[in-house]
C-alpha cells in the first residue's frame, strides 16, 4: 500500500475504457492505473491504494468532469475507501448493462479470439408484494453473508480484511432484511449468512463461529432455521425450499442456488431453449447442483431418454436425488466432473427401450453402448471447467452444449479450448443477475463445426 504521507499519492486521471473486474483503465506516465468509482470518459482525482511493478491501483475520490451515466450512489455505505459489495452503484443501471456489455465482448475477443456483439439482459424480478420493491437493482440478493468483527456485523471493504459497520445492505432481499441481522450484535461469530426463499418465504441463518468458544444468537425480528458451525459429514441439514416452473426445489444449508429471485427460470428456460432437447436424447447436467437443470431436460427427453447429473459437493447431490426421485429417468452421480466423465457408458439394455448409464461396473447390462451424450449443459465454478473437462465433453458431446458462466474470463478462456476441439460458439446471452455489481452471468451455445 501508498504511504499516505507520500507526495505523489493523488493523480488526475483521463479514464479510459471498463476492465474486467469492476475498474476502468487510466494511464499515468504510460502506467496503467486501474480505477475504481470512476467511469469512461471521465476526468478525476485519484488516490492510489496500491502499486505494483506493472500497474497502479486507485480511488476516484473527486469527479472534475462527470459522464452523463453518472448517478448517486443509493447505499450511504458505497464509495472509496467503504463496502466493497458493490461495484458500479454511481452508474445507472442501462449504463452498467453497457459495461458488463463491453466486459464480455473484450474478453471473448482478447482471450478466445471471438468477435460478438453482446446485450446484457435485464432479469426480471418476480414480486408479489409492491411494498417489497426497493427500487431499480436493489433487493435482489437473497443470500449474503457477513463478516462479525468484535461482534458487530458488516461487510468486507474491497481487497481487504477490514470491515465495513453497515446496519443495512439495499441489495439484499426485503427477507433477509427482515431477519435485523446487520442491527443486533453477534459475539464470538466470524460470519452470519442470511438466506431467505424468494418464492416460499423460508428463512435460514449459517452461523461460522470464531475459535471454539460457542458464540452466542441474538433474538432476531423473525423466527429464522439456524446452522451453526460446520456441518458433520453426512448429517441432514435445515434447508430451503426454492420454486421453480411448478417444482419445489430442497437447497440444505449454504448449498449453491442462484442469488437473484429471478434467475434460476430464466436460466433454465434458457438452456431448454438452446439445447433443444428432443425425446429419447442423452443429456449430461454437469456440476449439476441440486438439479435446477436436470429437471427441465429430464421432462424434455422423456422416460425414452436420459438425463445424467453430475456433482461434487455429497450435499448437493442428496439434495439433488431427493429434488428429483419423480424422475425416472434422471440419475445423479457424486465426484469430480472430470473423473466421473471418464467412468460413464450409456446404451439400452437388453429388453428394454430406455436409456441407461453405467459407471464403475453398475447400471445397464448388456445391450449397445456408446461413450457420449446428444446435449450437455454446465454449470462450473468461477473457476470454470478447464481444459481437462472441456476436452472430455467435447470428445462426448453429439449435437449441443450450453456453458453457463459467471465469469467471462474463464468462459473465453474454456470457449478458446472448445474451439481447439472443434466447437463454435453459436449464441451467446448476457444477464444482468446482480445489478450494482461487477458480475455477470452468461450463457453460451456451442455447437461442431
Amino acid at each position: 500500500m501508498t504511504d499516505p504521507g507520500s507526495e505523489d499519492e493523488y493523480l488526475e486521471l483521463e479514464v479510459g475504457n471498463v476492465a474486467n473486474g469492476g475498474f476502468c483503465v487510466a494511464r499515468h506516465e504510460g502506467r496503467v492505473v486501474f480505477v475504481r468509482h470512476a467511469l469512461p470518459g471521465e476526468r478525476v482525482r485519484a488516490r492510489i491504494t496500491d502499486r505494483t511493478k506493472n500497474f497502479l491501483r486507485a480511488d476516484a475520490i473527486e469527479i472534475i468532469e462527470p459522464s452523463q451515466d453518472r448517478v448517486e450512489p443509493p447505499c450511504p455505505f458505497a464509495g472509496p475507501g467503504r463496502c466493497g459489495g458493490c461495484d458500479w452503484q454511481h452508474a445507472s443501471l442501462p449504463a452498467q448493462r453497457r459495461l458488463k456489455a463491453a466486459v464480455v465482448e473484450e474478453q471473448l475477443e482478447r482471450v478466445a479470439g471471438i468477435t460478438r456483439s453482446v446485450l446484457v439482459e435485464e432479469v426480471p424480478q418476480p414480486v408479489e408484494d409492491e411494498a417489497y420493491v426497493r427500487g431499480p437493482g436493489l433487493g435482489w440478493r437473497t443470500r449474503v453473508q457477513f463478516t462479525v468483527s468484535e461482534g458487530a456485523v458488516g461487510l468486507r471493504k474491497h481487497r481487504s480484511h477490514d470491515i465495513e459497520p453497515v446496519d443495512e445492505c439495499l441489495i439484499a432481499h426485503p427477507g433477509v432484511e427482515l431477519m435485523g441481522i446487520e442491527r443486533h450484535r453477534w459475539p464470538g461469530a466470524s460470519s452470519v449468512e442470511g438466506i431467505v426463499s424468494a418464492s416460499t418465504g423460508d428463512r435460514l441463518v449459517i452461523l461460522r463461529e470464531r475459535g471454539r468458544k460457542r458464540a452466542r444468537v441474538p433474538r432476531l425480528e423473525v423466527p429464522v432455521r439456524l446452522v451453526r458451525g460446520k456441518p458433520e459429514p453426512g448429517k441432514s441439514l435445515p434447508y430451503v425450499r426454492e420454486e421453480v416452473s411448478g417444482r419445489m426445489f430442497q437447497v440444505s444449508g449454504s448449498g449453491f442456488w442462484q442469488v437473484h429471485p429471478g434467475a434460476a427460470k430464466l436460466l433454465s428456460d434458457a438452456v431448454l431453449e438452446a439445447l433443444e432437447p428432443k425425446p429419447g436424447e442423452i443429456a449430461l447436467d454437469l456440476y449439476c447442483g441440486v438439479g435446477l437443470f436436470a429437471a427441465g431436460l429430464a421432462e424434455r427427453v422423456g422416460r425414452d431418454g436420459l438425463v445424467v447429473g453430475i456433482e461434487s459437493d455429497a450435499q448437493a447431490v442428496r439434495d439433488a436425488k431427493f429434488n428429483l426421485r419423480d424422475l425416472s429417468n434422471v440419475s445423479i452421480e457424486r465426484g469430480p466432473v472430470e473423473q466421473v466423465l471418464g467412468d460413464l457408458e450409456f446404451g439400452r439394455a437388453d429388453g428394454s427401450d430406455r436409456t441407461q448409464s453405467k459407471r464403475g461396473g453398475t447400471g445397464h447390462q448388456g445391450g449397445a453402448r456408446v461413450r457420449g451424450a446428444d446435449i450437455v449443459v454446465l454449470d462450473p465454478p468461477r473457476s470454470g471447467a478447464g481444459k481437462e473437462v472441456v476436452d472430455r465433453i467435447a470428445k462426448l458431446a453429439g449435437r449441443k452444449i450450453a456453458y453457463v458462466s459467471c465469469d467471462p474470463a474463464t468462459l473465453a478462456r474454456d470457449l478458446a479450448y472448445f474451439s481447439e476441439r472443434g466447437w463454435t460458439l453459436e449464441t451467446l446471452r448476457a444477464f444482468d443477475a446482480f445489478p450494482m455489481t461487477q458480475h455477470v452471468e452468461c450463457m453460451a451455445t456451442l455447437v461442431r463445426g
